[in-house]
């Protein structure tokens, strides 16, 4: 179903209140990683408006990115923005990675980046081994939201093979293709399109149904979305690009803020470390 444009309007305005809540928390935890949650703001904004259903499953797999998932939660009423402000504090239910026993409400723990696939294929299991429609009318979808650097990680392709194998239709990974992670450059740190074989191709080969779309798109994201709900042979794949750090001029598309929050260090090619939070949100608000 497409959207109107009231939902485009409002999940654009939803993303920009996620991306002003993922500074104000990162600045005031004084830690925690900027670049890929500011990035994915406007999936996950996509999600909680109006994809997720109550029956669905998120699975995030890029734990550290956690920052968007708690800001998306918050904006769609789950949690409270006051309880935002906890992050990473001692104690707090908003841990620096997913963990369940702080926050029962999540499906998974996560941080060790590679194992979040693993685990979506198995719900995805369990729910096929539960639903023998599941074929023509999964029960629920599992969504699991990864990074491109985890892709890195054998786990993740040993996933994919029995993703494939099992031919689990429930099942909708969406890859953020951001090209960084902490040490570089994704290309540069591991390769993961070598020889001129893109990403696209990789998943095509372990024949997953593979999309690719401008991660920033509010109507690609949704559109992809609807064909990989529709598409029952094989389990789904979404590649979405973004760029690091969306919304904030110094940020964006530099790996140097995938594990650091502003406020706290000069940068080369950013404020100062006095100004950087202001000017983040003046960025996001503009």
């Amino acid at each position: 179903m497409s959207l109107s444009n009231d939902q485009v309007s409002l999940i654009k305005t939803k993303a920009k209140e996620i991306r002003i809540s993922i500074i104000e928390m990162l600045a005031e935890a004084r830690s925690g990683h900027s670049a890929g949650a500011l990035g994915m703001a406007d999936i996950f904004s996509a999600l909680y408006s109006v994809i997720l259903k109550k029956e669905d499953r998120l699975v995030l797999s890029n734990g550290h990115i956690c920052p968007v998932l708690y800001a998306s939660m918050a904006s769609a009423g789950i949690m409270s923005k006051e309880q935002l402000k906890t992050l990473r504090k001692f104690g707090s239910t908003l841990q620096g990675h997913p963990h369940r026993e702080f926050l029962p409400i999540l499906e998974t723990s996560s941080g060790p980046l590679g194992s979040g696939l693993s685990q979506a294929v198995g719900m995805a299991i369990a729910d096929k081994i539960d639903n023998k429609n599941y074929l023509t009318l999964p029960k629920r979808f599992i969504y699991c939201l990864m990074s491109d650097g985890e892709l890195d990680e054998g786990q993740s392709w040993e996933a994919v093979l029995l993703g494939a194998k099992e031919k689990l239709v429930n099942l909708i990974a969406i890859v953020d293709r951001n090209n960084i992670q902490i040490g570089g450059n994704t290309e540069d740190v591991m390769p993961l399109s070598p020889n001129g074989a893109s990403l696209f191709d990789k998943w095509k080969s372990f024949n997953w149904y593979v999309q690719e779309i401008d991660g920033h798109n509010i109507e690609a994201i949704n559109e992809a979305i609807i064909k990989s709900q529709t598409n029952l042979n094989r389990p789904s794949v979404i590649i979405a690009h973004t760029v690091p750090g969306k919304g904030v001029g110094y940020m964006e598309g530099r790996f140097e803020w995938h594990g650091i929050p502003p406020g706290i260090q000069d940068v080369s090619g950013a404020p100062k470390k006095e100004k950087q939070v202001e000017i983040a949100i003046e960025n996001i608000s503009s």
